[in-house]
């Protein structure tokens, strides 16, 4: 007789004996049996041939149903996030998942080779060493051999640990080293043997694997130490063990097999840094699987719907809105920033997800083509768009989708008036609207496709912007979130879309605004601190219980760091369908308290300022002065064009002098921040565009203000000399 001792992690669902071996599960501590030993959850073996070593299996439990079989972890639903591939292969079948048209190969996957591809990968990764719990770190842009292999990963109990190509190397190493992570799984060749000599030196890595390209193309002397794979081959791996696995109880009994907890953390995300260094934010199963179960009531997508994904997918937001559309059988076009224009044209998607960056510059493009039409034509243009405009404002009062902090209702008969106003203006502009649908807005349409919806979410939407969209007749909704929430907190939704807003919480998710300095609940109207509980809020910090203490407070509550107000509920008025959707006014980590004591959010003045054509970028500064100033990087193209029209500049020159061209900048900032409370002094015009690779934007574009000022401090001080 002999002792199998098995280190648990978890409770075992199941166990095959071996070789038809006799089993008995012993639930003590410590048991002696004359020199026999039994430690708890320890198995007594009875044998009289050598022991096989069994491991354990955590495994997706409704995804790999099918391998398992016999009743064992019989699951009907969705535990974790790769289950919902099963079900989605089921359902969907041939129907196409992904189209990747910029890699080699262009790719096309259908629901079913999904499936099995992430099944494929998954097995592969348990071949080449991949053991449940560790982390693997997935460094890789946007294709649909990063969706297989982020799924991959989950579906074998490990953690990925994500991050763009785009990042430094020495941020890719800070993030490896910090999650322990145990393996890489990479872009390409190219980015490979740009990391690989500072990982080599400094982090210990199992294995590599490259989702694309060869492996050839590395220098043999770097990987003798090194096993590198390539997708291909770990797809081979798996595929051939799966095999095995499906038609071999032999090989089937080596594993004790384990289900992945909902509670298990599935994804380590490092927080993209606007201020200090990036934190590891650990989202389990539960948080995504709330937003894969919440999100249709933003986007109700019909199989057959598509969708164009343009943004990095290690991001929160772009991750699990990918999840959320392949539950209902969309088809996903992969698109990249210098494709988007030609692809909206080509593909025609009836929806985009993306940050408010890409539909301003959409936005601009619009604008410009106006501008650049005949006389009559932009005539025509931007009459047609201002009475849209008014005609939608109408159509908002009466419809009752108008904001408001006053928790006092109006009088009657002065909301019924309001009513009668707004619908007699709406019926004496609807047919110029309908005219300006037909002649204008429809081409812009055909353009863009975008025919269902956009939502727009990373950050603030421009009220200019947002108005636009839906003057031309794009429902484009707003939302809100952040990594710690998986991301989505809330957003607006198709049938009430409330400009200025971020629409309702989520479904099962808590909002209340509190006092930035005492902590108090404050009422609907009142603006302070957002706090958020809910499903989606993340497990922590990872070893960082600091940081999670100082923003998960003990009943749960997520400070978010956002200033803001929720609308009070009206029950007649323009109002009345307002109540309870969430205001927010900035960051109150980006508030400029000035000397006079007064604070000033910068992001109002920036929106303002960046509807100008000729300013590019603007990050507004002040702290600890007497005024306001701003950092600009001015539009040269359109700068040169507006001087030469006003002929300050002769038509043959390529350039205009510093005082010029700030000249005509002061003017466009009076002319575009005229309404703004607080107005920009002195401002400084910076020749570089703040960018990813400089470090100055974060890789979902927000520029970070805090090296920017850094970056600038000298050139600030003597600004405001």
């Amino acid at each position: 007789m002999m002792i199998l001792q098995l280190k648990m992690n978890a409770s075992i669902s199941s166990f095959y004996g071996i070789n038809g071996f006799h089993r008995r599960l012993i639930n003590h501590t410590k048991i002696s049996y004359g020199s026999i030993h039994v430690i708890r959850r320890a198995y007594l073996v009875y044998c009289s041939s050598e022991t096989k070593e069994v491991q354990i299996r955590k495994c997706s439990p409704f995804l790999e149903k099918e391998l398992l079989g016999n009743g064992v972890l019989p699951y009907t639903e969705w535990k974790v996030v790769p289950d919902i591939w099963r079900t989605s292969a089921e359902k969907y079948g041939e129907r196409i998942a992904l189209i990747d048209p910029y890699h080699d190969p262009p790719t096309n996957l259908s629901y079913k080779q999904l499936e099995q591809k992430i099944l494929n990968f998954s097995e592969g990764l348990r071949v080449v060493g991949i053991k449940p719990d560790e982390k693997l770190a997935l460094f890789a842009d946007n294709s649909c051999r990063w969706l297989v292999a982020d799924q991959g990963i989950m579906a074998t109990g490990a953690i990925n640990v994500v991050r763009g190509s785009r990042s430094s190397v020495e941020e890719l190493l800070q993030i490896y080293n910090h999650s322990e992570s145990i393996a890489l799984v990479v872009d390409n060749p190219e980015m490979y043997k740009h990391m690989q000599d500072t990982f080599h030196s400094k982090a210990s890595v199992k294995f590599v694997v490259l989702l694309w390209g060869e492996k050839s193309s590395i220098a043999m002397d770097t990987t003798e130490e090194l096993c590198i794979y390539n997708y291909e081959e770990i797809i081979k791996l798996g595929e051939e063990n799966r095999l095995k696995l499906l038609y071999s109880e032999e090989s089937r009994r080596q594993y004790i097999y384990e289900s992945i907890n909902s509670d298990d953390v599935a994804t380590l995300i490092y927080t993209s840094g606007t201020t200090g260094n990036p934190k590891g934010v650990m989202l389990t199963h539960k948080n995504l699987m709330h937003q894969i179960t919440s999100l249709w009531d933003i986007v109700p997508a019909i199989p057959g719907d598509r969708f164009l994904s343009m943004l990095p997918p290690w991001h929160a937001y772009e991750r699990t809105c990918e999840y959320f559309t392949l539950t209902y059988g969309v088809e996903q076009v992969y698109t990249t920033v210098p494709n988007l224009k030609e692809d909206l044209k080509r593909y025609q998607p009836h929806y985009m997800i993306s940050v408010p960056l890409v539909f301003e510059t959409l936005y601009n493009g619009i604008q410009k083509q106006i501008h650049t039409s005949s006389p009559v034509q932009k005539l025509v243009a931007l009459m047609f768009l201002k009475i849209s405009m008014a005609f939608m404002e109408a159509k908002r009062i009466y419809e009752g989708k108008c904001l408001t902090k006053s928790p006092n209702e109006p009088f009657p008969l002065f909301s019924a008036l309001d009513w009668l106003w707004a619908r007699t203006v709406a019926l004496i502009l609807w047919p110029i609207h309908v005219l300006a649908k037909k002649v204008v807005y429809s081409k812009i349409q055909a353009a863009l496709g975008l025919s269902k919806g956009c939502i727009s979410g990373g950050g603030s939407l421009p009220t200019h912007v947002d108005k636009f969209y839906e003057a031309i007749g794009i429902n484009l909704q707003n939302g809100y979130g952040l990594t710690e929430t998986s991301p989505v907190v809330a957003a607006r939704q198709p049938d009430c879309n409330v400009l200025g807003s971020i629409g309702p919480p989520l479904q099962q998710t808590e909002i209340k605004v509190v006092n930035s300095e005492t902590g108090e609940d404050l009422p609907a109207g009142s603006k302070g601190i957002v706090k958020v509980r809910g499903p989606e809020v993340m497990k922590g910090y990872y070893k960082n219980s600091t940081a999670t203490s100082q923003t998960i407070d003990e009943n749960g509550w997520l400070n978010t760091g956002d200033i803001g107000w929720i609308a009070p509920r009206h029950y007649h008025g323009r109002y009345r369908r307002s109540g309870g959707v969430i205001v927010l006014e900035g960051r109150a980590k980006d508030t400029i308290v000035l000397s006079t004591g007064e604070n000033v959010e910068p992001s109002e003045i920036e929106e303002a300022a960046m509807r100008s054509p000729l300013i590019q970028q603007i990050v507004v500064i002040g702290q600890d002065r007497r005024r306001l100033g701003a950092l600009i990087v001015p539009n040269k193209e359109e700068i040169l064009a507006v001087a030469k029209k006003l002929s300050t500049l002769d038509s043959d020159s390529l350039e205009l002098s510093q005082g010029k061209m700030g000249g005509l900048l002061r003017e466009e900032l009076r002319k575009w921040t005229s309404e703004c409370r607080f107005q920009i002094g002195p401002f400084l015009i910076v020749e570089e565009p703040f960018t990813i690779d400089g470090g100055l934007m974060t890789p979902t574009m927000k520029i970070k203000r805090d090296r920017v000022v850094a970056l600038y401090k000298e050139q600030i001080e003597n600004l405001f000399k």
